[in-house]
């Protein structure tokens, strides 16, 4: 993994890639802390070359990746052939890889304006037919790579004027494209996008197409395996969370004890000062979806707060930086406070500082947290941290806009925590409201995303996709709970998912209870939590809402699944303080079962309310 977080070009990728299929040919290798990706690549043109870069850049984010290619340009017979090679390899994720030449079969530049626009419906159809058949064949993630913008303009600057030209229709197809993935539910690997930053000449070669049938470039390979394997860490959860900024010579020009409130370098007028504005802005944007911003600085606080709090021209305010530290501290030490602070993993910074030799000591001490090269001009700030991709993303919720806020609030509620004895009294004077409602399609994405991204407080780390979810809203028989936690600092937004089946049901997850289970029990596949609300007693409070929730169904017992991974030993004791009775385990997974006769409630300081 160190290796393949490299600067690697096309022919290290290739050579690390050949070692690592010879030291590994059949299984991943042991402590890669996620679930290995089995990819089916159905293509139109030549992409044999991309496959070294798709599996160490999927390594890179921490994914160990099978790759799977289906023959040259028999992709719709392949999804529909039960006999096919894809069938038998059972894809967790399929990716569709259709060259430019591929996509504008059919039309040719006399087209007039309505028969290019019965043109683009039908094509996007088309594709919206294979998304849907290949999520049907192995209910699996798709993935659609948008086309390349290869061919010469005919028209220049009005190409859009001559609606049947190749450039036009593509162009007009990549937007199409964006609005049914969106419609559908699939990820796009916007190639087209990042052509049009890199220069097309980077990604594109007429002479390796017309020798090879070669689409993407050889030397931009390792760049589409890094996006991809981005992509595939984004939906497990891998994605970064926090943004942690240095102040002198990083949002602004200059050092604040030195040269003070008036001589810092920021705002209009000049070029330097101009750049500083553009990171902070990017920065501040970056907070509004969701991305949790810090301070780590060396400097006086009171110092340091200044331009926050009084400089005209700061972007960034006080109140949207979740967690400010700035002490005389060793900055490795700080990053770890931060961490704690905010109750989430080194692996989900991404630490932003102008020197060199901090950026040094914060790698060799805190190899998990991403710490990227800054260049010297301020004017790249923004570009260096969006390229890396540490923030990618598969869905916005509404939560996701609130997150500084709450991380915020959860400081403040520590802070009075921490000056009081009396734990009750505490929790009491928090004025605590749990609202709950079963799974519904209103909060079906941040279901998805909380399962596929929550690692530490999860009973089985078990993913899930919006077809499971919405399978489990339809399903009148299945266990689901969705759990927002409200209190007097503010809204927590959702803290916990609970969701299981009746075994025998075929139910989702429900296999999971092992031979143990039987008619009439309840699998709880999926029980997580946000670990920002533990010791509260919203443990017990949602406990009380699954056994309502049984009985409801007339199920006679609970049965409560532990999967351990590297990160969830904080809830195998969970089922056992809960008062679960412990079965016998089979293999690495613990079952626990709670007779629902006789179950009742428990007093908390949590008013529960249904939503």
């Amino acid at each position: 993994m160190a290796l393949a977080n490299e600067r690697l070009d096309h022919l290290k990728t290739v050579k690390l890639d050949r070692r690592l299929r010879k030291l590994f040919p059949d299984e991943p290798p042991k402590g890669i802390p996620t679930v290995p990706v089995r990819l089916a690549i159905l293509s139109s043109s030549t992409v044999d070359h991309l496959l070294p870069s798709l599996r160490v850049g999927a390594l890179r984010h921490g994914i160990w990746l099978g790759t799977q290619l289906g023959d040259y340009g028999q992709y719709a017979q392949e999804l529909q052939d039960p006999a096919a090679a894809i069938h038998q390899y059972r894809p967790t994720c399929v990716l569709f890889a259709f060259d430019a030449r591929h996509m504008l079969r059919g039309i040719d530049v006399t087209a007039g304006a309505d028969e290019a626009e019965a043109w683009l419906e039908a094509t996007v159809a088309d594709l919206a037919r294979h998304w849907q058949l290949g999520r049907q064949q192995f209910d699996c993630k798709v993935i659609q790579q948008t086309i390349l913008p290869v061919f010469p303009t005919l028209f220049g600057n009005n190409e859009q004027r001559l609606p049947g030209s190749a450039a036009a229709l593509l162009s007009r197809l990549n937007q199409r494209l964006r609005a049914s993935a969106d419609a559908h539910g699939i990820e796009l690997l916007a190639i087209d996008e990042q052509a049009t930053q890199d220069g097309l000449q980077t990604w594109y070669d007429p002479a390796l197409w017309h020798r090879g049938k070669q689409e993407v470039h050889p030397n931009a390979t390792p760049v589409y395996g890094d996006m991809l394997g981005r992509l595939l860490a984004a939906y497990q959860g891998r994605s970064r969370k926090c943004l942690v900024l240095d102040l002198d010579n990083t949002l602004w020009g200059g050092v604040i004890g030195d040269d003070g409130l008036t001589g810092i370098l920021i705002g209009n007028g000049n070029s330097v000062g101009e750049a500083f504005i553009e990171f902070q802005s990017y920065a501040r944007a970056l907070s509004r979806r969701g991305i949790i911003l810090a301070v780590c600085s060396k400097n006086d606080e009171k110092n340091a707060l200044e331009p926050f709090e009084k400089h005209p021209e700061m972007v960034l305010k006080r109140n949207d930086i979740a967690c400010f530290v700035a002490n005389w501290s060793d900055k490795a030490s700080n990053i770890r406070e931060i961490a704690q602070r905010l109750n989430i993993g080194l692996d989900s910074l991404v630490f932003v500082d102008d020197n060199p030799f901090e950026r040094e000591i914060v790698r060799r001490e805190l190899p998990m947290v991403a710490v990227p090269e800054i260049p010297e001009d301020p004017a790249l700030y923004s570009r260096v941290v969006a390229a890396a991709g540490y923030f990618e993303g598969v869905h916005l919720t509404a939560e996701d806009r609130e997150r500084t806020a709450q991380y915020q609030a959860t400081l403040q509620r520590n802070s009075l925590a921490a000056t009081v004895t009396d734990l009750p009294s505490y929790l009491r004077s928090l004025e605590m409201r749990m609202v709950w409602t079963r799974f519904d399609t209103i909060g079906l994405q941040r279901i998805v995303q909380l399962v596929n991204k929550t690692n530490q407080f999860n009973l089985t780390t078990r993913r899930t996709t919006t077809e499971e979810v919405e399978h489990i809203i339809a399903d009148p028989r299945s266990l689901s709970l969705q759990m927002r936690l409200i209190d007097r600092f503010g809204d927590n937004g959702i803290i916990s998912i609970i969701a299981g089946s009746l075994a025998g049901g075929g139910g989702i997850g429900a296999d999971l209870g092992g031979p143990q289970a039987g008619p009439g029990d309840i699998v709880l596949h999926t029980w997580l939590m946000s670990c920002r609300v533990l010791g509260r007693g919203v443990e017990q409070a949602a406990l009380d809402l699954v056994i309502a929730e049984g009985k409801r169904l007339q199920a006679r017992r609970l049965i409560g699944v532990y999967k351990p991974t590297p990160k969830n030993d904080m809830t195998r004791r969970l089922y056992a303080e809960l008062g679960f009775a412990a079965l016998e385990p089979e293999g690495d997974i613990e079952r626990w079962v709670l007779q629902l006769d006789g179950a009742e409630p428990k007093p908390t300081s949590i008013q529960i309310i249904e939503g």
